[in-house]
């Protein structure tokens, strides 16, 4: 399946054209479901994605709305076949799938698509920017320390961290990817001084062939900003056609609502201007390889 015929793609795109179209016929959720003769929480969990849609009802829903064009109607019930498929990208293998979150099983589609995403990360460096050696240190934490994932997961997760990061950065169509970390993300050790200083020359190296854009938030604006928590917003081709991604310590989820992507968009541009310019953030990478090498030689 190529990327532009994910599921969780199309399920979105058709739930914004129809939700679209619903709302240009100045029709409210409660006047289809009453004319098509549908309880009110169909309309709602298919516009909001939650549901497939099947071609009958796809087609007896384009009536209502009076979408009549052949070729408009051919795509979305395109879309909605598409939507009805089982995933098949790489992750979508039993060996996989029972360890990972619905959320992070959609947002690799989603990440297929980006044309920009805007990663902020307040506690770590982001899963997907991790290295080997700092993933199994992190995963480790929380395998053998909190016992809070077993090692079947912890194998699962661990892998899927690599291959994640080829599949945004190694392909031809890269997105821009904008990464905001608060200071103490520099400062912070994960494993031993030799995995930190290769941790930060990766995110070097990454930042010299311009596949990241770090900026780094400054001491103090960060007692407001670590409060945040993780996000990362994902443009699908515009501004206006993006998703939110939210992680906390023990959850995810991905948010279609579009007044809650903006407001994150917005939360991350203000996090930006108030950062430190590239340039300098670099500086302040490089700074910190400097001073854990003169750790490692002392």
């Amino acid at each position: 399946m190529v990327s532009g015929d994910l599921p969780a793609v199309a399920r979105r795109r058709l739930r914004l054209a129809l939700r679209g179209w619903r709302e240009a016929a100045e029709l409210t959720q409660g006047d289809v479901a009453t004319a098509l003769d549908w309880s009110l929480s169909k309309v709602q969990r298919i516009e909001s994605g939650e549901v497939s849609l099947s071609g009958t009802d796809l087609r007896a829903l384009l009536a209502k709305l009076e979408v009549s064009d052949p070729a408009t109607v051919a795509e979305l019930v395109q879309d909605a076949r598409t939507a009805r498929r089982r995933v098949a990208g790489w992750w979508d293998t039993s060996q996989y799938r029972s360890h990972l979150t619905p959320a992070l099983m959609q947002l690799m589609q989603f990440e297929s698509q980006a044309t920009t995403i805007r990663s902020f990360c307040p506690a770590m460096v982001p899963g997907v920017l991790q290295t080997p050696r700092h993933a199994e240190a992190v995963l480790d934490f929380w395998s053998s320390e909190l016992r809070m994932i077993t090692e079947d997961q912890r194998a699962a997760r661990l892998e899927v961290r690599l291959r994640r990061r080829e599949h945004i950065f190694d392909r031809a169509d890269r997105p821009t990817y904008l990464l905001t970390v608060d200071e103490s993300v520099l400062l912070r050790t994960v494993g031993d001084r030799e995995t930190g200083i290769e941790q930060l020359q990766h995110l070097m190296q990454h930042i010299a062939e311009g596949k990241i854009i770090l900026r780094v938030v400054p001491p103090k604006l960060a007692g407001l900003a670590v409060t945040l928590g993780s996000f990362s917003v994902l443009e699908l081709g515009s501004e206006d056609d993006a998703i939110l991604y939210r992680e906390a310590w023990a959850r995810d989820e991905i948010l279609h609502d579009p007044g809650e992507v903006s407001h994150h968009r917005r939360i991350f541009d203000a996090i930006e201007r108030r950062s430190y310019s590239a340039e300098r953030s670099s500086r302040l990478l490089e700074a910190r390889i400097a001073a854990l090498r003169a750790e490692s030689d002392s």
